[in-house]
């Protein structure tokens, strides 16, 4: 009992970063039915800001998380604009299509740029301690990783439900032309929301770098697909869901580690997915209320 409440404990620290990622997949998706592939590697940028910030700047953990976020909340307004925009009222496949070229682009402009081996987090920015609670171990990087993407979870429920940004959100996440008509920027709109999960995706990587103590170019891909598949487990396009979902996929994941082999931990989120698609398409928290014509 003592080794699987353990296992949970571990999963919750890594269910917390694929949630923060698969909001920003849930929140574009509600907005504007877009699943955003490039996602992940925005991730991978974020990684790469908090990298530099703590390396070369030499500013503590929260300040470079914090640049990380600012820096790909600009980033994703620009890769909404240039990218995604102009193909709003195109077919779906152009936009998945578009939104696959620009993970490629970001991975290899990065590649080009830093080149493809791996950066070591410098050890002094975190360093490691361990806790013993009830017998079971607790570092202070899983604690530091839980209650950071908490407190980020709890901010984007209060600007969601409490601010006049979040009812545009959801606004145009209903009906796009009834926002227009009450006089809600839908450009503006859809700019903020992929400002802020790129921002959310940013905090992700700087925990990943943290957690794992490793970043390269290609370090986006399999978290940003655990993370779409924690999406669609929750109920894409539906915030709480992607939590859920995230929170589930990370204590799936350490559970098929810890009492099976870590070889097979992508194999099993994979084969969520395709059990997910297969019982229930809408996810644990979605409703079958049919698609937009």
């Amino acid at each position: 009992m003592l080794e699987f409440l353990q296992q949970i404990i571990n999963g919750l620290s890594l269910g917390a970063i694929y949630a923060l990622i698969a909001l920003g997949y849930t929140m574009v998706y509600g907005i504007i039915n877009l699943i955003n592939f490039a996602h992940g590697d925005i991730m991978m940028i974020g990684a790469y800001v908090g990298f530099f910030s703590v390396s070369i700047l030499g500013s503590n953990i929260w300040v470079a998380m914090l640049f990380a976020m600012i820096t790909c909340a600009v980033l994703g307004v620009v890769i909404e604009k240039i990218a995604y925009r102009p193909l709003r009222n195109s077919t779906r496949i152009a936009a998945l299509i578009t939104a696959i070229g620009v993970s490629l682009f970001l991975e290899y402009t990065t590649i080009f740029l830093l080149g493809p081996n791996q950066r070591v987090f410098p050890s002094e920015v975190f360093p490691m301690e361990t806790y013993n609670v009830m017998g079971m171990l607790v570092s202070n990087k899983e604690i530091f990783i839980f209650v950071s993407a908490v407190i980020l979870m709890l901010i984007l429920q209060y600007i969601i439900k409490k601010t006049k940004t979040g009812k545009a959100m959801r606004a145009v996440s209903v009906d796009q032309e009834a926002a227009v008509l009450m006089g809600i920027s839908v450009d503006r709109t859809i700019s903020i929301t992929f400002a802020i999960g790129s921002a959310l995706a940013a905090a992700a990587g700087v925990m990943v770098g943290i957690y794992y103590n490793t970043i390269n170019p290609l370090m986006g891909i399999i978290p940003g697909l655990k993370a779409f598949v924690a999406a669609v487990l929750g109920g894409i396009g539906i915030v709480p869901g992607a939590m859920v979902g995230g929170f589930l996929m990370g204590i799936l994941e350490t559970l098929v580690s810890g009492y099976g082999s870590s070889l097979y931990r992508d194999a099993v989120a994979f084969g969520v997915l395709i059990l997910i698609l297969i019982i229930k398409p809408t996810g644990l928290f979605g409703k079958n209320t049919g698609e937009k014509v």
